[in-house]
């Protein structure tokens, strides 16, 4: 199993050159970032449905929001588009601050544990409130919640290539119809990952209808295995490099024997 996290473009792993090109990810990497798109997707429906009507990964419409409930007067709108925006701030300073050092795959490793983390406190919080919070119980799993989708954001901008990501999908929408009416053809990476986007939607929306309790489950799970398999990957990728590097030692004892 490789370590699924993409690196970014031009880190030598990549097998890329140059600079930020528009370089696809494949294998364990794509597979990595449809299921963090399946999360995003599975989040933002419980959010929209059962935490205020607001968002978690996109930050343009919680905005719109937050302006139109002051036109509309509207202070329950208002608070909940300015935790969610809120917590993705902090979500996204925290993350950032994280993999801000050499070594960004490692640190995106940490950032994600972080994640995983703050979704595993949500789903707890979640289930202690019998899976339909209302009140405090609401604004809290809505920040935390932002916070998570805030912090992937971070993770993914620092190891993926450009254009990729997980969170946010204005733009990956408009180049993959761009290129499409240019070339006739569109990114695999794109479609699969808009595909994704939409899938974790109608899964969050339709656990928190028939298991109200398990709604969270479906991100925090997608989230956890990504962090599991990226520290199996790199666990089996560092035994690889130490069976080589003994291998070469070997040769050469046994050539100067």
């Amino acid at each position: 199993m490789t370590d699924p996290l993409p690196p970014r473009d031009g880190d030598p792993a990549s097998g890329l050159t140059g600079g930020r090109g528009r370089a696809e990810p494949g294998g364990g990497a794509l597979t990595a970032a449809v299921a963090l798109t399946v999360a995003t997707g599975s989040m933002d429906a419980v959010s929209f449905l059962a935490l205020g009507g607001v968002f978690t990964s996109v930050m343009t419409a919680n905005l719109s929001l937050l302006g139109m409930s002051a036109a509309t007067r509207d202070p329950a709108l208002a608070g909940h588009a300015a935790v969610a925006v809120g917590g993705y701030v902090l979500g996204s300073l925290v993350s950032g601050r994280i993999v801000s050092g050499p070594g960004k795959r490692r640190l995106a490793r940490h950032a994600l544990g972080v994640e995983v983390l703050a979704l595993g406190v949500l789903w707890a919080l979640w289930v202690a409130a019998g899976g339909h919070p209302g009140g405090g119980w609401r604004q809290g799993l809505l920040a935390l919640a932002a916070v998570a989708m805030g912090g992937q954001s971070a993770l993914v901008r620092a190891v993926a290539p450009s254009g990729v990501s997980t969170t946010y999908f204005t733009g990956m929408l408009t180049g993959l119809l761009a290129d499409l009416a240019a070339t006739g053809r569109v990114r695999r990476s794109s479609s699969a990952l808009l595909a994704a986007l939409v899938a974790g939607a109608v899964g969050g929306g339709l656990l928190l209808t028939l298991v109200p309790w398990a709604a969270p489950a479906l991100p925090t799970g997608l989230v956890a295995a990504v962090w599991l398999g990226s520290l199996v990957g790199r666990a089996r990728g560092a035994r690889g490099a130490r069976g080589a590097r003994e291998e070469r030692r070997g040769r050469g004892d046994g050539s100067q024997g």
